[in-house]
């Protein structure tokens, strides 16, 4: 068997090659992973000829396949793609592998003296030689006829030399994958489809007023990036860029992104300006996936209520409504907007309101199909609660009307065999009638109340929304209940020099106050228990009467009274919406659980959702 090894010379021509012109026409390159390490998200190491070394990174995708064990340290590796950058503040280069493919496991030691003949080469651990005969990658390598030391540029040259002619006038232009991109580089151009386009927005600030617009960019690979134009560059590319065109992009700048507001996974977001080129793809043949969707099932969106991530959703067409006309309240402008209800496969009904140009335009279409129930794919909608949760257009989101894509295809079966004859419910249909402001469905995201205090690191990034079902086993009598509250704005008032109260939002002196609940309870179910805290207006609905009132008890005789009522309020049934959240005590980070709406149960809805549960069990059965 041939010897495995690395090439000879592969770190001096991966330098004197910073940006290949082509992937497809690099020479081959072998070289050993030596000090392979975590690096933040991703996995650092230095790349081995056996004379020089080469500090390198693997992009945050091969991850899994370290972890995993297919690429390991002192193992060989092909490579097949990759951009060398430098470190501005460091005399020193690097290089980010874009692909790369195995060909041996880890040897027995770390390659130093340069590649050898096949009688000399690095022979492989006990039990390895049989397993890399087996591996689908396998190459048979043809050991070099002697040994010639040629330079850098030499190398190079012949590499360009041996090409067609027809290969060299193709190669003018080097395409970077989105996954190679950081803000060290300086020239870089890619190739991607523009997934998404968001409307021209107007903004005022202390610097002035200006428009900005973003679009999200996909590449071959499939991985994105959102690009953001202001101004000048906004007025310049806004007509430029076609939803599901394919172009060339150069001259811009990256940046980490704002996980605020990021709507793609990338650790980076782009920014064009003025200056920079962006060219359109009509020529070439282009294999870049059209739009990217991650579809949230109907019965699952109660988490994403009121949250900043927005959401995409497929469904079945029931209804359409006229264009109504809705004056905006910043403005007082009137603005078109449309309310169609989908279903899915849960037998779940949801409102989606479309704004703007996808009211006229896609919704005009949409109703003059109702008929038909046709699917429709909508990308980035916000989750809001009103009627216990609606969906909502935004200046980002996309529409399909029967979409060619696998989960179109899987609804539309179920639909035409089974869904058209169900009966539909609104996925806000569970909510009690006493919550105020469209609260949340009670009946779409249940859990144990383990499920919350057996994961410490729920809440960590952002609250998590849940249901449970509980009682209220535990109330401590000498906790702080209330706080002293300003009758107009609800905020915490203190005492005001010379009598009275003084409120610090409202600016002002009162006479009298009102007391507002801050209520810590246990809460049981047959899962375990957990502390949970309750707010004014859900903890009237816990004790069954308000602050003052109980105060009043509180202050009586004995306090017997006072008492009776916490006790009366144990051991009742009640449906919660929670929020879950970290906060910071002491240099350590607890979980606090957040009562965000209350309700006594509604033993018939209840009985209906335990059935429906039940029926979904004997189904995966």
């Amino acid at each position: 068997m041939a010897a495995k090894s690395v090439t000879q010379d592969a770190i001096p021509t991966l330098l004197s090659n910073p940006t290949p012109d082509s992937a497809s026409d690099l020479p081959e390159i072998i070289v050993q992973v030596t000090n392979l390490q975590p690096k933040g998200r991703a996995y650092g190491f230095d790349a081995n000829d056996g004379k020089m070394k080469l500090k390198a990174l693997f992009n945050s995708r091969f991850s899994s396949e370290i972890i995993s064990g297919s690429v390991q340290n002192l193992g060989l590796i092909r490579i097949l793609d990759y951009t060398i950058n430098e470190i501005p503040t460091k005399a020193e280069k690097y290089m980010i592998v874009v692909k790369c493919e195995v060909v041996s496991p880890a040897l027995e030691k770390e390659i130093s003296d340069g590649p050898k003949n096949e009688d000399a080469g690095i022979v492989l651990k006990p039990g390895i030689e049989n397993e890399v005969k087996s591996e689908a990658m396998k190459i048979d390598f043809k050991p070099k006829q002697g040994t010639v030391t040629k330079s850098a540029i030499q190398i190079v040259h012949e590499q360009r030399g041996n090409m067609a002619p027809s290969a060299r006038m193709a190669m003018t232009r080097r395409v970077h994958p989105l996954v190679s991109l950081n803000p060290y580089q300086g020239n870089w151009t890619i190739k991607v489809r523009v997934t998404s386009k968001g409307n021209m927005r107007t903004y005022k600030n202390m610097r002035g007023e200006g428009c900005v617009f973003n679009v999200e960019l996909t590449d071959e690979d499939g991985t994105q990036i959102q690009a953001t134009m202001f101004n000048e560059a906004a007025k310049k590319f806004y007509d430029r860029f076609q939803l599901g065109k394919v172009y060339y992009i150069s001259k811009g700048s990256l940046r980490v992104a704002n996980k605020q507001y990021k709507t793609v996974e990338n650790d980076y977001e782009m920014t064009l300006n003025d200056n920079s080129e962006v060219e359109e793809v009509t020529s070439e043949a282009t294999m870049i996936p059209e739009t990217k969707f991650n579809f949230v099932p109907i019965d699952h969106l109660g988490p994403y209520v009121n949250s900043k991530d927005l959401v995409d959703i497929i469904g079945v067409v029931q209804s359409v409504s006229p264009t109504l006309s809705i004056r905006r309240k910043s403005d007082n402008e009137p603005i078109p907007k449309r309310d169609v209800t989908i279903a899915d496969a849960s037998k779940k009904t949801v409102v989606v309101s479309l704004w703007n140009d996808l009211a006229t335009g896609a919704g005009q279409e949409l109703l003059d199909m109702a008929d038909k129930s046709p699917v429709v794919a909508i990308k980035a909608l916000r989750v809001g609660d009103f009627q216990g949760i609606s969906l909502s257009t935004v200046g980002k989101s996309m529409l399909q009307i029967n979409p060619e894509t696998p989960e179109s295809k899987k609804l539309r079966s179920w639909y035409e065999s089974d869904g058209k004859d169900s009966s539909m419910a609104p996925i806000g249909s569970g909510l009690s009638p006493t919550m105020k402001n469209g609260g949340r469905s009670m009946y779409t995201d249940r859990v144990p109340l383990t499920r919350i205090t057996s994961d410490p690191s729920l809440g960590g990034d952002k609250p998590a929304f849940f249901n449970i079902r509980g009682y209220v086993s535990f109330i401590k009598p000498d906790q702080t209940m209330w706080y002293r509250a300003c009758k107009t704005c609800n905020k915490k008032v203190t005492d005001a020099i010379g009598g009275g109260y003084w409120c610090e939002g409202c600016q002002k002196n009162d006479s009298e106050c009102s007391l507002r609940y801050i209520l810590i309870v246990k809460v049981s179910d047959a899962s375990g228990e957990g502390w949970v805290s309750a707010f004014n207006d859900e903890a009237e609905k816990i004790l069954g009467c308000s602050a003052d009132e109980l105060d009043q008890l509180r202050s009586q005789d004995d306090g017997s009274s006072y008492q009776s009522k916490l006790k009366a309020a144990t051991w009742n049934p009640h449906l919660f919406r929670v929020s879950v959240t970290q906060n910071e005590y002491n240099h350590e980070k607890r979980q606090r659980i957040t009562v965000r709406a209350a309700s006594s149960v509604d033993f018939a809805a209840e009985s209906k959702f335990l059935l429906e549960e039940i029926s979904k069990i004997k189904g995966t059965q």
